[in-house]
């Protein structure tokens, strides 16, 4: 195991469960902000992933993964605004 792949085990540990509290509790702005941590921290994670592993095609993973976590919070709030 290298550094990289320690950084991104600890990073999806520790950066992965707040979100996913914050996203399961709290008003509608608190869950799309859970929601919008959760997308960085995914996309963070792949990314070293990417480095650890070697592999560029885990890069090409968090790119489309980072472009799909803003696209997801998008709609959310844009479904929040409507009601």
């Amino acid at each position: 195991m290298n550094r990289w792949l320690v950084g991104a085990a600890v990073l999806l540990v520790v950066g992965m469960l707040p979100a996913v509290v914050v996203a399961g509790r709290g008003g509608v702005l608190d869950r799309l902000a859970g929601l919008a941590m959760a997308g960085v921290v995914a996309t963070l994670g792949m990314l070293l992933l990417s480095e650890g592993y070697q592999r560029s095609s885990y890069l090409d993973v968090g790119l489309v993964l980072a472009t799909l976590s803003l696209t997801g919070s998008l709609v959310f709030a844009r479904l929040v605004v409507r009601q």
